[in-house]
């Protein structure tokens, strides 16, 4: 049994048409604020964790 892309490609779009008005903008930009706060503190974290093991290793 052969598929229609077209079908798959109209069913999709409108699966996602159909979500996108429960989305709102603020959830949007809050995720991302937050995902940068969260990739800052960990690069941070294991940047300072790597220097004091370093240092205790020469030690």
């Amino acid at each position: 049994m052969r598929t229609n892309i077209q079908l798959k490609i109209g069913t999709a779009s409108g699966t996602l048409l159909s979500i996108s008005p429960g989305i709102f903008t603020q959830d949007i930009v809050k995720t991302i604020i937050l995902a940068v706060i969260g990739a800052t503190v960990s690069f941070m974290v294991s940047y300072f964790l790597k220097k004091i093991t370093k240092r205790n290793r020469k030690s």
